[in-house]
C-alpha cells in the first residue's frame, strides 16, 4: 500500500506538468509563429516479484511485476505550419513551409524565429529591419538589413530577396533574407520571445539557398499559432480526470491502511 501511494503521486506530478504544458499552449493561442508543445511520458522501473522459471516444461512462463509509476520524458513541439493571416504591412513576413528567420542578439549570437512581425528601426539616415525587441534581422551573408533614407516601397519576394525603389523610381536590391533549416527542429531550445537557439540535438543551422527553397516567404502576412483550442481542451479534460483518478488512488490506499490499523482494536 505504501508503494501505491508513491506510484499515484508520480501520476499526479506527471499530470500537473501536462496541465502546465496545455495551459502554456492555450496562453499562446494568439502568439505569432508559436508551435504547440506536448508532454511525453514513460513508465518507471519495475520490481520483479517473481521471474519466469521454466524447468522441464514446468513453471511460470510470465513475470510477476509491479511498476513504480510514471515520469515525464520529454516535451516536443509540433512544427507544423500555422495559418497565414493578412496584415497588409510590408514588413510582416511569414514562411509558408519549413524554415526559420535568423536574427542577431546584442551580444552577436544568432537566434532563430518563425515570428516575422518585423519593424524598421531608424538610426540617423538609415533604417534597419529588426524584431519587436530590436534584434537585427540578418541577410544570407549574416549582415544587417540596411534601408537607406531615400529608399521607398520595400518589397520582399517568395525567395526572400529584398528590393526597394530609389528617388528615380529605379529598383535597388538590398539583399536576401537568411532562411535556415535544421535536421531535427524538435531539438531546438526555446528561449522565449519567439526565439530558438541551436543545440547539439537540433544540429547546426543549414542555410537554404534560393535555388533550393521548397518553402516560400509571404509578404504582408503573419503565421498564426498552430494551437488547436478544441484539441487542447480535450487534452486538459483528460489530464484533469487522470489527476483526479490518481488522487482517488492515494485516498483509497490511505483508507486501506486505516482499515489495517483498526484490525488491532
Amino acid at each position: 500500500m505504501i508503494r501505491s501511494l508513491w506510484t499515484a503521486a508520480t501520476g499526479m506530478k506527471a499530470q500537473q506538468l501536462n496541465i502546465d504544458t496545455i495551459s502554456n499552449n492555450l496562453a499562446n493561442v494568439d502568439t505569432t509563429g508559436y508551435k504547440a508543445q506536448r508532454v511525453e511520458f514513460k513508465d518507471l522501473m519495475y520490481e520483479a516479484l517473481k521471474k519466469t522459471n521454466l524447468n522441464d516444461e514446468e513453471g511460470s512462463p510470465v513475470n510477476l511485476e509491479v511498476g513504480h509509476g510514471v515520469m515525464p520524458s520529454a516535451t516536443t513541439r509540433n512544427f507544423k505550419g500555422g495559418s497565414l493571416k493578412p496584415t497588409n504591412n510590408p514588413l510582416d513576413l511569414a514562411i509558408d513551409g519549413d524554415g526559420f528567420f535568423a536574427v542577431s542578439l546584442p551580444n552577436g549570437e544568432i537566434r532563430y524565429t518563425r515570428d516575422g512581425s518585423f519593424k524598421l528601426s531608424i538610426d540617423g539616415n538609415e533604417g534597419r529591419i529588426t524584431t519587436s525587441d530590436g534584434y537585427y534581422v540578418l541577410t544570407e551573408d549574416d549582415d544587417e538589413i540596411v534601408i537607406e533614407e531615400e529608399l521607398r516601397d520595400i518589397s520582399i519576394d517568395e525567395l526572400g530577396y529584398i528590393t526597394a525603389k530609389d528617388e528615380d523610381g529605379e529598383t535597388v536590391e538590398i539583399g536576401r533574407l537568411k532562411i535556415v533549416k535544421f535536421m531535427n527542429p524538435e531539438g531546438l531550445l526555446s528561449e522565449g520571445r519567439n526565439l530558438y537557439s541551436a543545440t547539439d540535438a537540433s544540429g547546426e543551422a543549414i542555410d537554404v539557398d534560393a535555388d533550393e527553397m521548397d518553402s516560400k516567404v509571404v509578404q504582408g502576412y503573419l503565421e498564426a499559432s498552430n494551437v488547436k483550442v478544441v484539441d487542447e481542451m480535450v487534452k486538459m479534460i483528460t489530464a484533469q480526470r487522470a489527476y483526479e483518478i490518481n488522487s482517488k488512488a492515494i485516498q483509497t490506499s490511505d483508507e486501506m491502511m486505516q482499515m489495517t490499523n483498526n484490525i488491532k482494536r
